[in-house]
């Protein structure tokens, strides 16, 4: 056959089918081996050796492990290495070509998994009739086989073990060298187009050690990554460009671009969820700017702090912090500073009831933000356009302006379906759900969260993921459907707080308050009840402790026979500070909530006078569903 293999016995790969088929045989069928079977099969291009053999690797280094019976990945697939059995044979058949044969195959390796016939001419050292040649035979020998012919010739590694032997084979000088003459190979011939090719790029920056290089692409790769909100990809990036950057002399220079890159991971840590990683890369940022007195950088650290205290609920210090970051603003005439430092500042005075100030905020970014400025990102995970309109969305439904709340909301949604950014449409999408749900339009609620759902699963951002639940949750619990909303409440309510997120934490204990007491796991209800009030006590959340005061007064009301004189507490405290904050829709809620217990306790006439006061406030601000629901509780009377 002119091909020689272990033993003179051809092994040929199998279909992927049956690749899968001899892997399920070997580990199982049980969805935490997928991930494993997936790279196995690639990398080993479904040789069946291969794949035994890199099983019982995988097995004998503990990447997989016997977990009751089945196995499953104790760390990352990505660890599961060549198996020496592997490594022999792959070695020795490429010890079997010819000089020149295995010096192309290893400039090949070098270059990578995927082959650019352009770049491996160039660095290759070998006339054109010797190269086709070469690739000829090292086709035939089943190493290569091409993938492109058209725009450009591309070849390929028939699977990624022979690369990474055929790369391991090299020494470390000859790689080095290597991966310097197919960087300046790429720069010369897509000169003109590196932000193309940056991946490749930093990948050989870093491998020759050229370390101005290696910061510079890898920064670049990841503001590319994180664009397209592959904010996983961008994280690395980012991270190997910090690493590089240890390798450069310390001045100012290094020390400006360590502070960006820990900002530049900030935006793409807080989509996966990472809060207090965040928090640990601004602190480190501050500590370098007050180091080289960079107040232009403190200021956009400010602004960034002062959300991550508005994420943990330290709300002092985020309005601390969020007015040190617009005075730098003001000071430097820093008009993107500004708009990011006005929306922080908004966030910290809506939670702590601060309704006046915090539309001020949010309405002078909307006014600033028109035209073409409605795309800028102006250094944030979101678009500022649609963040701004989202917390005005929730400011108005606090206040009962319902129909301005959602053109408000509609707006942030057809903003970021324009822009198309992922993160800002959930987001949108988000609030807007959230805002039907507080107008009890049910229906409407629940397909608005529900296709925000489906986007993050899609783009797998964990931190809209638990807010998206808590709300979809507690809308298919009003609508009837505990058994599917608990579940999600349940996950919406915990994870964020294993995260670091306290922000929603009382509005998402109150939602599963409520759904327990209509499950009938009173205790359950009261003990989240309690725990949301404190919470909002403890760190200033006026705006938070009517809502826990009204959920308790509910649970208190619905005891057989109902606690009166609890209910009567709750639901008074709790209507004096809505009152107080301006909340129609909690003092509303708090009327309905009196009129139905004094109804149950046979206090007509008192019952009356609070379901009046609630139909007329359901009607002033076209809340039917809750309207239909007062009405009905005074014709019961």
């Amino acid at each position: 056959s002119g091909k020689s293999y272990f033993g003179q016995l051809r092994l040929d790969p199998v279909s992927p089918e049956n690749a899968h088929a001899l892997l399920d045989s070997l580990l199982g069928r049980e969805v935490a081996t997928a991930s494993a079977k997936a790279v196995l099969i690639d990398r080993t291009g479904g040789n069946p050796f291969f794949l035994e053999e890199s099983v019982r690797a995988a097995v004998e280094t503990g990447v997989l492990v016997v977990d009751r019976g089945d196995y499953r990945l104790a760390r990352s697939a990505g660890e599961i290495r060549v198996p020496a059995t592997v490594q022999a044979v792959l070695a020795a058949r490429i010890d079997r070509l010819s000089p020149e044969g295995k010096a192309l195959l290893q400039t090949a390796a070098v270059i990578g998994k995927d082959v650019p016939f352009a770049l491996l001419k160039v660095v290759a050292d070998l006339a054109e009739e010797a190269l086709h040649a070469g690739l000829i035979r090292l086709q035939g020998s089943e190493f290569l086989y091409e993938t492109k012919v058209i725009p450009e010739r591309e070849f390929a590694f028939k699977h990624a073990l022979s690369h990474e032997v055929a790369y391991a084979g090299l020494l470390q000088d000859r790689r080095r060298a290597l991966h310097a003459r197919i960087m300046a190979a790429i720069e010369q011939l897509h000169a003109t187009r590196l932000i193309e090719h940056v991946d490749r790029l930093a990948h050989h920056a870093l491998r020759c050690e050229v370390w101005d290089k290696a910061v510079a692409y890898f920064r670049q790769a990841g503001k590319k990554a994180a664009a397209r909100s592959a904010n996983r990809e961008a994280v690395e990036c980012f991270e190997q460009a910090l690493g590089a950057l240890t390798h450069l002399p310390e001045g100012r220079e290094t020390i400006e671009q360590g502070i960006d890159l820990r900002l530049d991971l900030r935006n793409s840590l807080l989509p996966l969820g990472k809060i207090r990683r965040v928090f640990d890369h601004l602190c480190e940022a501050e500590i370098l700017a007050k180091r080289i007195g960079d107040r232009c950088r403190l200021g956009w650290i400010s602004a960034f702090i002062a959300g991550h205290f508005w994420w943990s609920s330290d709300l002092d210090r985020a309005v601390e912090a969020g007015h040190r970051a617009l005075a730098l603003a003001h000071a430097h005439g820093d008009f993107p500073l500004q708009i990011v430092a006005n929306q922080r500042l908004g966030q910290a005075y809506l939670s702590l009831g601060d309704h006046r100030r915090a539309g001020e905020c949010f309405r002078s970014n909307i006014e600033s933000l028109q035209g073409e400025l409605i795309r800028e990102r102006f250094g944030e995970v979101g678009l500022p356009s649609v963040g701004s309109r989202l917390f005005l969305a929730d400011l108005l439904a606090e206040l009962g302006e319902f129909a301005e709340g959602i053109a408000r909301g509609e707006e942030g949604v057809r903003i970021a379906e324009t822009v198309d950014h992922p993160w800002s449409l959930i987001g949108a999408l988000r609030s807007l759900g959230r805002l039907y749900l507080r107008k009890g339009d049910l229906k409407e609620a629940i397909a608005i969260l529900e296709r925000g759902r489906e986007l993050c699963q899609a783009w797998k951002f964990p931190t809209w993921v638990y807010g998206i639940a808590a709300n979809l949750g507690y809308a298919y619990v009003l609508s009837g459907r505990v058994a599917d909303g608990l579940p999600l409440l349940e996950q919406g309510f915990e994870q964020p707080v294993s995260m670091g997120d306290r922000s929603g934490y009382v509005r998402r204990a109150t939602y599963l308050s409520e759904a327990y007491r209509l499950a009938n796991r009173t205790e359950d209800a009261v003990r989240l009840g309690v725990q949301a009030l404190e919470f909002a006590r403890d760190h200033q959340r006026r705006a938070e402790q009517p809502l826990a005061l009204q959920v308790l007064g509910e649970i208190a009301s619905h005891r057989d026979p109902p606690a009166v004189e609890e209910a009567e507490a709750s639901f008074g405290e709790a209507l004096a500070l809505a009152g107080e904050l301006g909340m129609r829709p909690l003092v509303a809620h708090c009327h309905l909530g009196f009129g139905k217990l004094y109804g149950r306790v046979g206090k007509r006439q008192e019952a009356r006078e609070h379901l009046t006061t609630a139909t007329a406030m359901y009607r002033e601000m076209d809340l039917r569903s809750w309207l239909e629901r007062a009405e009905a509780e005074l014709r019961c009377l």
